[in-house]
């Protein structure tokens, strides 16, 4: 009857002794189990990591994936409309300290809202201006409304917008000074806001008034571009950005009245 019996693992119960095992094996267990097995937490994607998955890698594609996601820029949407309107204000007037005002705190509200404000009114304005200016010469002149100011308007405002502020970052980062893309996004933004009562003004179909308020916005913006520029571009060897964003500045002025209202 007994030799019926196999003997049955004992190690699981009370008061039974384990096994002896090395040292080196327990260290080596220990060792494959704290890097193998265990996950960081919280994950580095907000999800989960299988065990023995390259942290490194998931944590690089997140950071690019980052770039993309509209998540990552809700911050520099979080502002009330005082501090738009401060930032404005500042924009017309250089001296109140535009780049102390978004120091730690740039957005990108400001800009947006400019830019697409600046749009409708230049496709709208313009086509009054240039409707006041033929009916002063030819009093049988009829309404047309060219749509076309419309898509022109949008690639100038928004590719200016975009474009200018990222070449210039890439040419201070070439020379040697920090620069923050989201700084120089909001300021520049914020530089196109002069234009806004410019538009108004420039309905007036007198020629001699139109040239003068486009001079008077467009040294008002460089002005500004230019004060604030100052805090990445100490040295003398970068006057040429310096001038470069004047000129860019009353170019942007002067396209701005002869081909909306001309």
């Amino acid at each position: 009857m007994e030799e019926g019996y196999t003997s049955l693992p004992t190690s699981h119960l009370l008061g039974s002794v384990p096994a002896v095992v090395a040292e080196g094996k327990i260290s080596s267990t220990v060792g494959q189990a704290s890097t193998g097995n265990l996950q960081p937490f919280p994950p580095y994607d907000g999800g989960y990591n299988a065990p023995g998955s390259p942290i490194s890698a998931q944590q690089t594609t997140t950071n690019w994936q980052g770039i993309f996601s509209i998540s990552s820029y809700t911050q520099y949407f979080n502002v009330d409309s005082d501090v738009v309107i401060d930032r404005m204000i500042s924009s017309i007037y250089p001296m109140n300290g535009f780049d102390r005002k978004i120091d730690g705190n740039p957005d990108l509200y400001g800009p947006v809202w400019i830019s697409a404000t600046l749009i409708f009114m230049l496709a709208a304005l313009g086509n009054v201006g240039t409707y006041l200016k033929q009916k002063g010469v030819d009093p049988s002149t009829t309404w047309i409304f060219d749509v076309s100011y419309i898509n022109w308007a949008a690639c100038i405002i928004f590719g200016y917008a975009l474009a200018v502020p990222a070449a210039f970052y890439f040419l201070l980062h070439y020379f040697g000074h920090s620069a923050s893309l989201i700084r120089l996004w909001c300021m520049w933004g914020y530089s196109l806001f002069v234009f806004l009562p410019t538009c108004l003004l420039l309905v007036v179909p007198m020629a001699v008034f139109q040239w003068i308020i486009t001079i008077l916005s467009g040294a008002v913006s460089s002005w500004f571009v230019t004060l604030n520029l100052k805090a990445y571009a100490q040295a003398s060897d970068m006057m040429v950005l310096l001038v470069s964003a004047m000129v860019l500045q009353f170019a942007l002025a002067l396209f701005i009245k002869i081909f909306f209202f001309a």
